[in-house]
């Protein structure tokens, strides 16, 4: 355990002699994975990344980062919140659980957080804007972990949910976790018309027309290994953030 970095499992004890320069947010979701992952993978894959992170960013940088613990709430499209003990989260509702955990940090001197978002349905840019206008000197940045690197250097079939990458990475993590046997193929289908299909506009995918076991991906060439890789290069990267976000000044001349 790193009670010296991760709210989780840390008491006061702990955490009250020590000068933290930044918090991490993991953020998720409550939602079906295929047959096979747990409700709450994306909240799970974000914490634990970013646990490593902050474990590397101490040993590489001296830099102290707490781990908040991880927000289980995100945004479901159209066809997920029918499906049994999926939970849909509001933008209103995402908006005051970051406003307030935003303005705790701020109120105890913390001035950097990073959200580290698992769940491709969350948007945080809005959010953000407000509260830079709001706590000007506190600087907030938000992540999807799973596009720090490109998939493709790392797995065979990437998909979009439940897929080779995420199963791969909660093998790594949680193997207890993961029953690649009970796994749905994933097939999905996607927008008929080619305009929405290039990408000209965007609307919500319904996901009960476009997957029938809540997978898009194949995730039956997933491995461990192949989660370790790519956790370990990412939870990496994220270190090097953090060490970056603690600049003094994070703008070039010109």
């Amino acid at each position: 355990m790193h009670k010296d970095i991760d709210l989780s499992v840390s008491n006061y004890g702990t955490t009250r002699d020590i000068d933290y320069r930044i918090a991490i947010l993991p953020w998720g979701a409550t939602e079906p994975h295929n047959l096979h992952l747990p409700y709450l993978t994306d909240a799970i894959l974000s914490h634990d990344i970013a646990v490593d992170a902050a474990v590397i960013a101490r040993e590489r940088y001296g830099l102290n980062a707490m781990v908040m613990p991880p927000v289980t709430l995100g945004s479901q499209n159209p066809g997920q919140r029918e499906l049994k003990f999926c939970v849909h989260a509001r933008y209103e509702t995402q908006r005051a659980i970051l406003t307030d955990i935003a303005e705790s940090l701020y109120g105890q001197g913390i001035r950097r957080l990073l959200i580290i978002n698992g769940h491709g349905g969350n948007t945080f840019k809005n959010m953000i804007r407000d509260l830079a206008l709001a706590m000007p000197d506190m600087l907030i940045a938000t992540s999807e972990w799973f596009k720090v690197r490109p998939a493709r250097e790392y797995f065979d079939t990437p998909g979009d949910h439940a897929d080779e990458l995420e199963t791969s990475v909660m093998m790594h993590y949680h193997p207890e976790l993961v029953n690649l046997a009970e796994a749905g193929d994933g097939k999905s289908g996607g927008f008929a018309p080619d305009t929405l299909r290039r990408g000209i506009a965007w609307l919500p995918r319904n996901w009960g027309m476009v997957s029938r076991d809540t997978g898009i991906g194949s995730p039956a060439a997933a491995t461990a290994e192949k989660g370790a890789r790519f956790a370990r290069d990412i939870a990496s990267d994220y270190a090097d953030l953090l060490h970056d976000l603690c600049r003094p000044n994070l703008y070039r001349d010109f």
